[in-house]
């Protein structure tokens, strides 16, 4: 198997998510032995933000490793515990909303593929970008 990071690149649906990471200086962490639970957004989610917001956040790397940390959870919390839960601290010390009533929704995000296994973790894929208003 590998780790997060290698399951984001091979997959090709994350490369805005891996640009982004990249920039924040987050490989070594997402690389370390973990382990983590990642929300992870595809490319479409990243392309729904306003023009310009991705090219914003790539020049303010403060404000890029806030958001990204915002959307990982310390610990692999797979989808049926997820599913028991109603919220969760992310390691950027943020809690986001979990809401499984129908399907399971991160703040207003869908989870649209779970349990993705890595080495260090999960990764639950999303179709909406994190981001705090």
């Amino acid at each position: 198997m590998a780790d997060i990071v290698d399951i984001a690149v091979n997959a090709g649906s994350f490369s805005t998510l891996v640009a982004a990471v990249k920039a924040a200086g987050l490989v070594d962490t997402l690389k370390g032995t973990g382990s983590f639970t990642v929300f992870a957004p595809t490319d479409e989610a990243f392309a729904k933000l306003p023009k310009g917001t991705v090219d914003a956040l790539l020049q303010d790397i403060p404000k890029l490793k806030k958001i990204l940390t915002c959307h990982v959870v310390s610990g692999k919390v797979m989808a049926a515990d997820v599913v028991k839960l109603k919220s969760a601290t992310t390691v950027e010390g943020e809690d986001v909303k979990i809401d499984a009533s129908n399907g399971v929704k991160i703040n207003n995000a869908t989870v649209t593929t779970p349990d993705v296994a890595a080495d260090n973790g999960v990764i639950h894929i999303i179709d909406t970008v994190l981001i705090s208003a």
